[in-house]
């Protein structure tokens, strides 16, 4: 299924090492040396999940946001490296503002949660042996949760564009991923809603 959409979408799916379910969204870069992810959601899971992976021919995690159980731990990994972000004030049935940063330059990720940046790490990106084209990402299980505002960009957006995006007000769309221009591919059980717009 290739669904073009500008609202919510709301997902009950196995996550792919279980039973090859997921939601995948498409971009044609195949290689990055910076990143920003930005993305809503909102869930009741209180396990290990997934919030955001993005696998290339080269890395099964090229970029993800993993959230921890039990706790207020976010890893994000690059490239198949992690780095742990702890304190972070994540919570249930709540809808979250995630953006994350990484620049291969500087080696530094930085992870912004509803607005409150965190501060930046260093990540030593070491090279693996195998590295297969397949989402090979930490087990997490079913994943239920509604998403809105996907956008990637292929460079470190300001704090400013950050906040931005963060308060909904105008900010410069993902040029790798676009929600506003959204093609993805669903398996598994996918509901697509009009986002509401509470007054």
């Amino acid at each position: 299924i290739r669904i073009k959409v500008t609202a919510l979408l709301l997902f009950s799916t196995a996550y792919y090492m279980r039973s090859g379910k997921a939601v995948r969204l498409s971009t044609s870069m195949q290689s990055f040396t910076a990143v920003t992810a930005c993305f809503r959601s909102i869930t009741d899971l209180s396990r290990n999940h997934n919030l955001f992976s993005l696998s290339t021919p080269s890395f099964h995690n090229g970029f993800l946001v993993f959230k921890e159980a039990g706790n207020n731990v976010i890893d994000i990994y690059v490239r198949n490296n992690r780095v742990t972000f702890t304190g972070q004030d994540y919570m249930l049935n709540t809808w979250q503002s995630i953006c994350t940063t990484w620049d291969s330059e500087s080696e530094l990720v930085q992870l912004w949660l509803n607005g409150k940046p965190s501060i930046k790490k260093f990540i030593v990106l070491i090279p693996t042996l195998c590295n297969l084209y397949r989402s090979r990402i930490p087990m997490a299980g079913d994943l239920t949760s509604i998403m809105s505002d996907v956008h990637m960009w292929n460079y470190v957006l300001s704090p400013c564009e950050i906040q931005r995006f963060v308060e909904d007000l105008n900010f410069t769309p993902g040029n790798m991923i676009n929600w506003r221009a959204l093609e993805f591919e669903a398996t598994g059980r996918v509901l697509v809603e009009n986002k509401i717009t509470f007054c």
